[in-house]
């Protein structure tokens, strides 16, 4: 059986969890997040991060999620949990973002009036990783389930870029197909609908990767 051209990167993020972040591994996840942002309800303090990624299997990457947070809190969830990727959500500037000296990715709300300028975007942020695309409006918390216009998806983006928000295992099939972004970002999307926020549904885990999967042989 031929490979697919390509294998679109799959991040679980809002890890709660080590159970979950130990079965993320085993099902192929290439990264999972943990959210210290304030306004989150999957919120994590660094220890709770440290003893998960305990949990995470070789070659997965740990991911530190911060909206405005203070630059202190920054650096204490640096040292404690070593995370490999930053992610900011907030008005974070470039500065700000490059100062803790690890590669990081750039959220951009693509929810309510919001447009995408790729050009603005790499001169506002030259030295981010990627950018990931929330549903989530301007001056909102990301980790809503809103999905956003999927027809606003970049095709100016130089840099790998992330789709995520109301991405679930019954629509990410056609989310890729149709965009073909470098990843997808999960949180709400593999929990249980009246569920605790931040515990994962294993079954759903599962069904999202298997549908990431199929439409990269698509």
């Amino acid at each position: 059986m031929s490979q697919p051209p390509f294998r679109t990167r799959i991040k679980f993020c809002g890890m709660t969890r080590p159970g979950d972040v130990r079965l993320a591994g085993e099902l192929g996840v290439d990264a999972v997040g943990f959210v210290f942002a304030a306004r989150s309800r999957r919120r994590v303090d660094a220890a709770q991060a440290a003893a998960m990624v305990e949990a995470l299997a070789p070659m997965v990457d740990a991911v530190a999620l911060f909206m405005d947070n203070p630059a202190e809190e920054v650096r204490e969830v640096i040292a404690r949990v070593r995370p490999a990727l930053l992610q900011f959500h907030g008005d974070e500037d470039e500065a700000f973002c490059r100062s803790f000296g690890l590669r990081y990715l750039k959220a951009v709300p693509m929810g309510g009036e919001a447009s995408l300028d790729p050009l603005q975007l790499h001169a506002r942020w030259p030295s981010a990783a990627g950018f990931l695309l929330d549903g989530h409006a301007p001056g909102e918390a990301g980790g809503g389930g809103v999905a956003f216009d999927w027809s606003k998806a970049p095709r100016g983006l130089i840099k790998p870029w992330f789709m995520a928000g109301g991405l679930t295992p019954d629509n990410v099939h056609d989310a890729v197909a149709s965009t073909r972004p470098w990843g997808v970002d999960v949180a709400s999307g593999i929990e249980a609908p009246d569920g605790v926020p931040g515990a994962k549904d294993g079954a759903r885990m599962r069904r999202f990767v298997e549908e990431v999967r199929r439409a990269d042989c698509g």
